[in-house]
C-alpha cells in the first residue's frame, strides 16, 4: 500500500462492490459511501476496518482522501465527476464519462484547468487477452484486418435509465477504436424495443473506417445464455476470444481464403491456443489508476479516450431513433498527414509531424517516428522501425527486420533486402527467416544502392549512389563501388573530408577529426 493514496469510493452496488474488493486488497480504500444504509451495511460486514458514510458532501471535504472511484447509475456520472473535481480530488468513473458529449468535454476541461486525473472505466482496455490482440496485430501476425465482431450478449441486468447500447458496447468501441488506431468513418446501428417504451434491448452497430476494416457490435441483455466473444478476422489468420470460458480464451485460428490462380482456396492449417496472463482486468485497471495518480500521468483511457467513445455511442443513438441510419463520423485527426492515395493500415504507429504521400502503404506493426517524410510508393512493412526526422524518397521498400534510427536519409529507389536465401517456391515468412539491417543516426544511403540484410551502416556514415553495402560500415566512413568499399570519411555535417596536416578537415565547417589506432574516426 501506498500511505499518500487513500481512495473513497462512490457508489457500493452492482459493480461497486468488485471495485471495493479490489481496492480493500490493495490497501487503498478509506471510505464507501453510498445512498442505501443497507448495502453500506453489508460492507460493513466485509470490511470492518473501512469507514462507511451516506455523506458525500462530506467525502468530498475530507481533505485525508487523494481521490475518488465512481460506480454509479449513467446518470449520475457527470454531476458526481464534477463535483470531485472541483473538490481537488483524482477521479476514474466507470463508463460512459457522461450521457452527453458536451458533458464529457466539459468534464475534460474541467481535469484539465484543475490539473487532476480523470480515467474512465473501460475495462477491456485492460485486459491481458486484448492487449495480446493488439501485440499480434502489430506484429503482422494477423495480416491486414479486415472485420471485426463482438457479441456481447446475457439476461439482466436491465436498466430503466439507459439502453443496452449505451450499457453494453462502450466496451467494444473502446476496444475497436484502440485496435483500429482511432475512431470509425462511419457508423449505422439497428435495434428492437421489447421490455420498456424507449429503451433498446438488442441493437446491432456496424462500424466502418476508411482503411476498409468494418466492425459489428450486437448486444443485448435478452439472450438466453451469457456470450462473451469477440472475433478478429484478418488476411493471413484469424482470432477468437471467448470471455465466458475458463481456460484457452484466445485462440488463433490459421485460416483464411487464398486465391490460387485466380481461384479462391480455402486455408486450414493449425489452430494454436494463445497463452496469455491471467490477471483480472480490473485490479489492473485499478492499479494503472493509482500509478497515474502517484506519477501524475495521463491513463491510457483518460477523458480524450473516453470523449471518442461517446462521440460513437452518440452517433449510434442518433440512427438507432430513426432518420438518418448512417451517420459519418467526424474523427479525431491523426498528428500526421497520409496523402488520400496512401494505405495506413490498424495497428501502424506513427508520429505527430510525419508526412506520407502518394501510393505508400504502412502495414500493422510498422512503427515510424515524428516528423519524417515518406515519398511516393513507399513500403513500410510489418515490424519495421523508423525513428525521427528520417526522409525516404520514392520507390523503397522498408521491409521486416530493418531498423532506421533518427535522421537517416533514404535516397530514391534504394534497396533493402531481408532474407539472405530466397527462394520462391520455399516460404520465407517468419522473423527466424529474416536478417536485421540497423541504419544508425545521421546516415545517409545514396539513390539506387542497396544494403544486404544482416549489416549495420554506422553513424553518419555515406553509402555512395549505386553502391553495394554488404558489410558491416564505420561510423562517417564513404563507401562506393560494387561490393561497396570505403574511400574516405564524411563529416557529421555531410562533406566529404579532406586531409590537412596530419588531420581530416571539413571544408565545410571547419571540424577536424583524425584516425585512431584501430582505424576509426574520432574527432581531433
Amino acid at each position: 500500500m501506498d500511505d499518500e493514496i487513500k481512495i473513497a469510493h462512490i457508489g457500493a452496488g452492482y459493480w461497486g462492490k468488485n471495485i471495493i474488493r479490489n481496492l480493500a486488497e490493495m490497501g487503498n480504500l478509506e471510505l464507501i459511501c453510498d445512498t442505501q444504509l443497507s448495502s453500506l451495511e453489508q460492507h460493513k460486514k466485509q470490511h470492518p476496518a473501512i469507514a462507511t458514510t451516506t455523506n458525500f458532501a462530506g467525502v468530498l471535504a475530507n481533505k485525508a482522501i487523494n481521490a475518488v472511484t465512481i460506480a454509479t447509475p449513467a446518470a449520475t456520472h457527470f454531476a458526481l465527476a464534477k463535483a470531485a473535481l472541483l473538490s481537488g480530488k483524482d477521479v476514474f468513473v466507470e463508463k460512459p464519462l457522461a450521457l452527453e458529449v458536451s458533458q464529457g468535454e466539459e468534464l475534460a476541461q474541467l481535469a484539465k484547468s484543475e490539473r487532476r486525473i480523470l480515467m474512465v472505466g473501460h475495462i477491456l482496455r485492460y485486459h491481458p487477452i486484448i492487449e495480446k490482440i493488439k501485440e499480434l496485430i502489430d506484429q503482422g501476425t494477423l495480416g491486414r484486418v479486415g472485420y471485426c465482431y463482438s457479441n456481447r450478449l446475457n439476461l439482466g441486468k436491465v436498466r430503466k435509465e439507459e439502453n443496452i447500447l449505451w450499457s453494453f458496447a462502450p466496451h467494444d468501441i473502446s476496444v475497436l477504436n484502440y485496435l483500429m488506431g482511432g475512431p470509425p468513418d462511419e457508423i449505422s446501428a439497428s435495434g428492437e424495443v421489447i421490455l420498456q417504451p424507449g429503451i433498446h434491448d438488442v441493437t446491432l452497430t456496424t462500424l466502418k473506417w476508411k482503411a476498409g476494416a468494418s466492425a459489428h457490435i450486437n448486444v443485448s441483455w435478452l439472450h438466453p445464455f451469457k456470450e462473451h466473444r469477440f472475433v478478429v478476422v484478418g488476411n493471413k489468420a484469424m482470432l477468437v476470444f471467448d470471455d465466458t470460458k475458463e481456460h484457452e480464451k484466445l485462440v488463433l485460428y490459421n485460416r483464411g481464403i487464398d486465391f490460387v490462380k485466380g481461384e479462391p482456396v480455402i486455408r486450414d492449417e493449425q489452430t494454436q491456443v494463445v497463452s496469455v496472463d491471467s490477471r483480472e482486468p480490473l485490479r489492473a485497471e485499478l492499479d494503472h489508476f493509482i500509478e497515474c495518480v502517484q506519477n501524475r500521468s495521463t491513463p491510457k483511457t483518460d477523458a480524450n479516450e473516453a470523449l471518442d467513445v461517446l462521440r460513437v455511442l452518440t452517433r449510434a443513438q442518433r440512427a438507432l431513433e430513426g432518420g438518418e441510419k448512417t451517420i459519418t463520423a467526424k474523427p479525431s485527426q491523426p498528428e500526421y498527414f497520409a496523402h488520400e492515395t496512401a494505405v495506413i493500415d490498424a495497428g501502424a504507429q506513427i508520429g505527430k509531424g510525419t508526412k506520407i504521400w502518394h501510393f505508400s502503404h504502412v502495414m500493422p506493426g510498422a512503427k515510424i517516428g515524428e516528423d519524417c517524410n515518406l515519398g511516393q510508393n513507399v513500403v513500410v512493412a510489418p515490424n519495421a522501425i523508423i525513428g525521427n526526422n528520417v526522409k525516404i524518397q520514392n520507390n523503397i521498400s522498408v521491409y521486416e527486420g530493418v531498423t532506421l534510427e533518427d535522421d537517416c536519409f533514404c535516397g530514391p529507389s534504394m534497396v533493402f533486402t531481408n532474407v539472405k536465401n530466397p527462394r520462391s517456391a520455399i516460404p520465407r515468412n517468419t522473423s527466424d527467416d529474416y536478417s536485421t539491417t540497423l541504419v544508425k543516426k545521421g546516415a545517409t544511403l545514396g539513390a539506387n544502392c542497396t544494403i544486404v540484410c544482416g549489416t549495420t551502416i554506422g553513424e553518419n556514415a555515406f553509402v555512395a549512389a549505386g553502391a553495394v553495402a554488404a558489410k558491416d560500415v564505420k561510423p562517417n566512413a564513404l563507401m562506393a563501388g560494387v561490393p561497396a568499399k570505403q574511400i574516405g570519411w564524411m563529416c557529421d555535417c555531410g562533406f566529404r573530408l579532406q586531409k590537412k596536416n596530419a588531420q581530416l578537415v571539413c571544408p565545410e565547417c571547419d571540424s577536424s577529426y583524425r584516425e585512431n589506432q584501430e582505424g576509426d574516426l574520432t574527432s581531433a
